[in-house]
């Protein structure tokens, strides 16, 4: 039997880890194929809110809920570090593959040592494009036309490890981040599935190729990011909004008031009919142009309009255009900043 330690933090990694702990359970009945997830590695509980509560990561809930709910045993590691006493709780385990997706920490050759056949990550794009940790952003940022996942495998240079599956997508334009993220978590989470039964069967890896084409990096998200250049294009700031969707979100500011727009498309990205519809005006970027009831919040943008669909003020609860307007009288003519 192949023994697993996955590695993984937030709500999508959780996604992944559920579908391969049901699949270990199906793949008992094929004993040549079975594998096991014996131990979970994840970040330390985080404070949250005014009180500073600390909240386990997704992957450490799901997994005790698991345990609970199938009387297992995988234990769990919260490790701020992973220094020499963790890597001996580990070792104890005798785990044969490591298989992370969204760990957030790197980890170093000590710790591959462990693992007879090292380790295997799950990375939401097409390698060797979107190297780092917001492939995803990336690819909506640049419009790109297609995205994927790959699973390489790990090496101690980051995301250049050679691959062992890859799957691409072609993209629609109205994708968001978290949408994006929850398809490489179901099939990326399938894929690895495969290749555990597959070495469970052979007792080896399958086969893996280099990864060929230019290598692209991508840089970590900061909050600020999110705010809105009302000079940019229509165009681009649908992007900007789609790939900061959940986190860290997109805002404008207006009479010293935080506003989150949370979704908005480009005019021209809408088929409209109406010749009086505008699609580009002389007006400051920023401009609340108009309301149109059957389409939303009409915004100039340096280059194009901008119809906003759905709007947040600070603190309050997120409103659908219409609601919005109701209670946001003097908002048409207002310049956002």
């Amino acid at each position: 039997m192949l023994r697993v330690i996955y590695g993984g933090s937030p709500a999508d990694s959780a996604k992944t880890l559920e579908l391969i702990l049901k699949d270990s359970v199906m793949s008992g009945s094929i004993p040549e194929h079975e594998y096991k997830v014996v131990g979970v590695l994840t970040n330390p509980p985080s404070s949250h809110g005014r009180h500073k509560e600390l909240i386990p990561t997704e992957v450490e809930t799901y997994t005790r809920i698991w345990n609970e709910a199938r009387e297992d045993n995988i234990q769990i590691f919260t490790p701020e570090h992973i220094g020499q006493a963790e890597r001996e709780q580990i070792a104890q385990l005798k785990p044969d593959i490591f298989v992370c997706f969204a760990y957030g920490h790197i980890v170093g050759p000590k710790f591959f040592s462990i693992f007879r056949l090292g380790g295997i990550n799950l990375h939401p794009s097409l390698l060797p494009k979107y190297r780092g940790a917001t492939p995803v952003p990336a690819c909506i940022l640049n419009q790109d036309a297609e995205t994927g996942f790959s699973v390489q495998k790990m090496s101690q240079e980051i995301d250049e490890g050679d691959l062992l599956y890859q799957q691409k997508t072609s993209l629609a334009g109205t994708e968001t981040a978290g949408m994006l993220l929850k398809n490489a978590a179901l099939y990326g989470g399938t894929a690895i599935t495969n290749i555990l039964r597959e070495t469970a069967k052979t007792g080896i890896l399958p086969p893996s190729w280099k990864q060929t084409g230019i290598p692209s990096y991508c840089a970590m998200i900061r909050k600020f990011d999110g705010k809105i250049n009302w000079k940019d294009s229509a165009l681009k700031i649908d992007a900007q909004i789609r790939a900061y969707t959940p986190w860290p979100g997109c805002y404008t500011e207006t009479n010293g008031q935080q506003l989150r727009i949370l979704k908005a498309a480009a005019a021209v990205k809408v088929a409209i009919q109406d010749a009086n519809f505008p699609q580009n005006t002389a007006a400051v970027p920023g401009t609340v142009l108009a309301y149109n009831k059957q389409r939303g919040i009409l915004i100039q943008t340096g280059d194009g309009v901008l119809i906003v669909t759905e709007l947040q003020w600070q603190s309050k609860k997120a409103m659908d255009y219409k609601s919005f307007m109701n209670g946001a009288r003097n908002f048409i003519g207002t310049v956002l900043e």
